[in-house]
């Protein structure tokens, strides 16, 4: 149905131009700021009324995958590049000089580009004053070439000194800071995103010290730290990504009273310390499932005894393993304040008796979303003591559970099962039905399975239940 009526649509253009020429200008431009700059100088052809309303959207996105001949043929005449490049220049000259919202530029960087970067990213900053600016410039790798991976661009800090930049997205580059960064004062800067960037733990200390009112950080898959310290006031979240093989790299110390919101994704420091962590309310650990990294994340899991006030929690089921090693919480720990635990996880014997293991330090937990954890080894041999062993959970307190990418299996069957016998709170279990079917994945409306006196009763849509 959806490709008949899609097919009947591109055969009668009058009649979409004529739905969407009815729509006020206002909504009109909200459409178009959603979409890649290229389509929206597009939809110009479609009717007079539309020739001049992408210049009027309050984001401008150039995206070098979306461009018609970004692909490279070793037939063509034309550089795709330079297309590319030409199409920015026109769009920025013909653009009038009214604030927008956001700039966003994806291209394939080459050095002879330099200068109309340094120009375009000037442009965004000073004549349209962009209060969010991205610059990615690690486009797909069906771009790439071995010129254009050794090849980087330098990004001047200090074109964003006395700027209106809120939020910074910076790709691939080098990013060259100022000898006065301490005298940056950068005070719009709220939020930064760096990925694929090296810095040393000096940069990394001077750029934060030119962000006063800096309140949100993510690092991913950057390199040149050793002993990175991240110190601020203001700071509030902090995410760190991808930080693999750090064997020089000894220790991350955090010392931010003010954080609230802290992540570590597949981070392979050999210390992690954490200060200063009154605050810290939502938690997320996330480390590759395979024996060579447990330890990591068993490194990373014994900070939450410095974070007593933690509210939410975002961890894989490796609880087992972690209740019978050596070095395993103190026996009064408990996560008192978690009310929501977010746990990627299997439904198997060893998943189940580690769950039990981590829903014991959660007493008072109120909400629990369950994922699928993706295992690339077995899991290893259950203890004697637990192979027949009924499994008991503590869930005084749980009243809603939530399995995402529930396939219907007879172990996540058994799970519901014990869920309803066990929770004495529970009010209702919401299930959400996945199905892989050769490379396709569906996903189908949800189930809720909710408590009456004596029974549960599922509840939803005729279709759901069918599924």
């Amino acid at each position: 149905m959806e490709a008949t009526t899609s097919s009947q649509t591109v055969q009668t253009p009058s009649a979409t131009n004529r739905g969407l020429t009815d729509l006020p200008e206002e909504i009109l431009i909200h459409i178009l700021s959603f979409l890649p700059t290229l389509y929206a100088v597009q939809t110009s052809l479609l009717s007079r009324q539309c020739r001049s309303l992408w210049s009027r959207v309050p984001a401008l996105d150039f995206s070098y995958d979306t461009f018609p001949s970004a692909e490279p043929d070793p037939t063509a005449d034309t550089d795709p590049t330079r297309l590319f490049a030409d199409f920015v220049d026109r769009a920025l000259v013909l653009r009038p000089n009214s604030p927008i919202r956001s700039f966003r530029l994806s291209f394939l960087y080459y050095h002879r580009y330099s200068s109309h970067v340094d120009s375009w990213l000037r442009c965004a900053v000073t004549r349209f004053q962009a209060r969010e600016l991205h610059l990615d410039l690690y486009v797909e790798k069906k771009y790439q070439n071995e010129v254009s991976l050794d090849q980087m661009y330098d990004f001047p800090l200090s074109l964003l000194r006395n700027s209106r930049v809120e939020v910074l997205r910076l790709t691939r580059c080098d990013l060259w800071l100022p000898a006065d960064m301490s005298a940056m004062n950068l005070f719009s800067l709220r939020t930064v995103f760096l990925e694929r960037i090296d810095m040393t733990d000096q940069m990394v200390m001077d750029f934060i010290s030119g962000c006063p009112n800096l309140e949100d950080l993510e690092f991913h898959n950057s390199g040149g730290m050793e002993n990175l310290k991240i110190r601020s006031e203001k700071l509030k979240r902090l995410a760190l990504g991808y930080f693999y093989d750090c064997d020089s790299r000894n220790t991350v110390e955090i010392d931010c009273p003010n954080l609230w919101f802290l992540k570590f994704d597949c981070c392979s420091f050999t210390q992690f310390w954490l200060k200063n962590a009154s605050s810290l309310v939502e938690f997320h650990i996330a480390i590759v499932h395979v024996e060579q990294y447990y330890y990591l994340w068993s490194k990373v899991v014994k900070l939450l005894e410095q974070a007593p006030h933690v509210k939410h929690l975002n961890v894989q089921n490796w609880w087992l393993k972690f209740v019978t090693s050596d070095n395993p919480f103190p026996k009064s720990f408990k996560l008192q304040n978690v009310r929501v635990l977010e746990l990627r996880t299997g439904y198997t014997q060893y998943d189940l008796v580690g769950m039990a293991a981590l829903l014991e330090l959660c007493p008072n937990l109120e909400t629990m979303i369950l994922d699928h954890l993706h295992k690339i080894e077995e899991d290893e041999s259950l203890p004697d003591e637990f192979l027949n062993k009924p499994v008991k959970f503590n869930i005084p307190s749980l009243k809603h559970v939530k399995l995402l990418t529930f396939t219907g299996t007879e172990d996540e069957h058994n799970f519901v099962t014990m869920l309803k016998k066990q929770g004495a709170a529970l009010q209702k279990i919401t299930l959400f039905p996945f199905k892989i079917d050769g490379n396709s994945c569906h996903q189908y409306p949800p189930v809720v399975l909710r408590r009456k006196p004596r029974e549960c009763e599922a509840t939803g849509s005729s279709s759901s239940s069918s599924s």
